[in-house]
């Protein structure tokens, strides 16, 4: 079992509205959350519920993570924002995963899960970005290519930079790739909206414990 931490702290973070008739308290219904995103399989996110007298399913700590339709948000307004797009393996199939950090904090600012890589797309995870957040900042990229495009075609301030503040943000890209290299084994046959609302939920579980 990996090591826990990070599990100090408030869980405000969590919504639990969806909650009508759930027979687990919601104590420990947002402690089954925390230690799954904190590295725990489901299997042994179950076991430690069990500790508690709560017997449930892998199944039901799974649906909790997705019912609760968690979104990443950031109050800040950075002058700058790192971008990254990197390829993740969901059973046979590849996708694109973009997200976008602020250096000046690490927090996840957006992420997107992506069947394929075209401009088009590409743009429309710009345009969810900005609109989120109102951004006025010039983007930090690397060689990806049709981020640099998107950009000059959204008409977007952009800088390629391989250090300086990339550098403070590649930890971060780091995780999210060490976290999804197991989508695999987590997420056999399942829908790519079902990887994509975990990253969102994940963001925002990063953004709350770092």
């Amino acid at each position: 079992m990996p090591k826990i931490d990070r599990l100090s702290g408030c869980s405000d973070w969590i919504g639990l509205g969806f909650v009508e008739r759930e027979r687990t308290p919601r104590q420990l219904m947002e402690l089954g959350i925390r230690l799954y995103f904190a590295g725990l399989s489901l299997s042994n996110t179950v076991r430690e519920l069990e500790k508690f007298g709560v017997k449930r399913s892998r199944k039901a700590v799974h649906d909790w993570v997705h019912k609760c339709d968690l979104q990443p948000t950031d109050d800040a307004s950075p002058n700058h924002v790192a971008l990254n797009e990197t390829v993740i393996q969901l059973d046979d199939h590849r996708y694109w995963l973009y997200t976008a950090v602020n250096p000046e904090t690490n927090k996840i600012l957006h992420i997107r899960l992506c069947s394929t890589t075209t401009t088009a797309l590409t743009e429309r995870f710009l345009y969810e970005l900005t609109e989120k957040h109102n951004l006025d900042a010039v983007f930090l990229v690397d060689g990806a290519k049709h981020l640099q495009i998107a950009l000059r075609r959204s008409g977007l301030r952009f800088r390629y930079e391989k250090h300086g503040n990339r550098n403070a943000v590649e930890r971060v890209f780091r995780e999210i790739k060490r976290r999804t290299s197991s989508f695999s084994n987590c997420f056999s046959h399942a829908q790519p909206s079902t990887a994509g609302s975990w990253l969102q939920a994940f963001a925002v579980w990063y953004n709350a414990t770092n």
